[in-house]
C-alpha cells in the first residue's frame, strides 16, 4: 500500500463522528466506574453516566454531588424534569 493511501485512510479514520464517540467512550469509562463505585443501582448509573459523559464529555470527581464542575451533566434531565445524570 502507498503511503499516501495509508495517511488518507488513517486521516478519515480520525475525522470521523465514530472515532470520536469511541475516544469519548474510552474516557467516559474511568471517570463514570468512579462515580458510580457506591452506587446502589450500579449498572443504572453505569449506564446513565455514560450517556451523559458522551454528550457533555466531562464527569463530575467523586462518587455524589460536584455537579457545579460540569453544567451540561448537571442540567441534563429526563422525562419526568428529575436529573437524568448519577
Amino acid at each position: 500500500m502507498k503511503p499516501w493511501i495509508a495517511a488518507f485512510l488513517f486521516a478519515m479514520l480520525v475525522t470521523s463522528s465514530g472515532f470520536f464517540e469511541l475516544t469519548a467512550a474510552i474516557q467516559c469509562g474511568p471517570k463514570c466506574e468512579v462515580r458510580c463505585s457506591k452506587a446502589s443501582a450500579k449498572e443504572n448509573c453505569l449506564k446513565y453516566c455514560g450517556i451523559c459523559c458522551t454528550k457533555c464529555q466531562c464527569v463530575p470527581s467523586g462518587t455524589y454531588g460536584n455537579k457545579d464542575e460540569c453544567p451540561c451533566y448537571r442540567d441534563m434531565k429526563n422525562s419526568k424534569g428529575n436529573p437524568k445524570c448519577p
